[in-house]
């Protein structure tokens, strides 16, 4: 089991950016497999970003490619998320997921087990 805590979440206007972090302790950071997810309200949760175990592979959503960032410090046990261009459609709570398998790619179809408690995102218009 992985321990997850989020962090960076907030009130942005439109075309602002925000960092969120997640902070892994438990099982070894560097083996799993990492994403982000969010969720608005009335919606479903859904797949933001993920990379793979050494960081060498990254999967985001069509909504977002090319305005977020996806990355991981294994010698800090944290994973990151650059949003930058927020639109007010961005507007969730935002989950950091770890696979519940070792070695992974990071997949939107990937079994992530473990999540974090969420951090709000809120942008403006």
């Amino acid at each position: 089991q992985v321990q997850l805590v989020e962090s960076g979440g907030g009130l942005v206007q439109a075309g602002g950016s925000l960092r969120l972090s997640c902070a892994a302790s438990g099982r070894t950071f560097s083996t799993i497999a990492m994403g982000w997810f969010r969720q608005a309200p009335g919606k479903e949760r859904e797949f933001v970003a993920g990379i793979s175990w050494r960081g060498r592979n990254t999967y985001y959503a069509d909504s977002v490619k090319g305005r977020f960032t996806i990355s991981r410090d294994n010698a800090k046990n944290t994973l990151y998320l650059q949003m930058n261009s927020l639109k007010p459609e961005d507007t969730a709570v935002y989950y950091c997921a770890a696979d519940s398998n070792s070695f992974g790619m990071g997949r939107p179809t990937a079994r992530f087990g473990s999540w974090g408690q969420g951090t709000q995102v809120t942008v403006s218009s």
